[in-house]
């Protein structure tokens, strides 16, 4: 990337490079899990400079959520799924030391602090969730990624996002099946069946009702208003 941003210095030209190459990074991660695991080194290493540049912050989010996405590699990657796991505990420990110390850098303006911030806490946010998907399915990961999610919820950082997904995502892991049910990959791998309330998204247009209580997720208490089909969120196939 760094040599194209050389010969091709138009701005535009790069995105749309760098959204190509993104693009196919994860559709071959879809389509391979596998992938995730034997290209462990260089996922570590990008996953290290996610706070280098903007670019390099880009990378590392897409990064983040196919390793907890797919399971690091899944079921049978297990040493690989562990040492991912670390390098999500490192970035997330290394941000939310300095989004407790403030910015480093106190001249810049504040337009680019702003933008600082919430680059930082759209990072913190997918790496929280990308810990509780990997620990979901590597269950003997499951003690550390409470430590590290209650270390988070407890900050109680400036940006309140951050430290209410740490919170909600330790209510789930109090129960299990509702842990499998919202975290558990929606594709499985090598023909392995889903666990019991996993949902399908495949299957949408063949299920009546949907089996995520979605006035739940939207914080409502009560019995749910409508009972969302899925041909409500999917559309028909002609």
């Amino acid at each position: 990337m760094a040599r194209n941003s050389t010969l091709f210095p138009d701005k535009n030209y790069m995105y749309e490079v760098r959204r190509r190459l993104l693009e196919f990074m994860l559709a071959s991660f879809q389509r391979s899990p596998d992938f995730i695991a034997l290209l462990k080194k260089p996922i570590v290493d990008r996953l290290g400079e996610a706070n280098d540049s903007p670019e390099k912050t880009e990378l590392a989010l897409q990064l983040c959520w196919a390793v907890g996405e797919h399971g690091g590699g899944g079921g049978s990657h297990k040493d690989a799924a562990r040492e991912l796991f670390e390098s999500l505990e490192l970035l997330l420990y290394e941000n939310l030391s300095s989004s407790r110390l403030g910015l480093r850098q106190e001249s810049i303006n504040s337009d680019s602090r702003n933008f600082r911030k919430s680059s930082q806490s759209r990072l913190l946010c997918l790496v929280i969730t990308s810990i509780a998907k990997l620990a979901t399915y590597h269950r003997e990961l499951l003690p550390r990624a409470r430590v590290a999610l209650g270390k988070v919820a407890r900050a109680r950082i400036s940006d309140s996002r951050v430290w209410r997904r740490a919170r909600d995502y330790l209510g789930l892991m109090d129960d299990p099946a509702l842990c499998l049910s919202f975290l558990r990959p929606s594709r499985p791998s090598h023909g392995h069946p889903h666990n019991p309330g996993t949902v399908n998204w495949n299957d949408g247009g063949t299920k009546m009702i949907a089996h995520i209580p979605f006035y739940i997720l939207g914080e409502q208490e009560g019995p749910p208003f409508h009972d969302f089909s899925f041909s409500d969120i999917l559309p028909r196939r002609r």
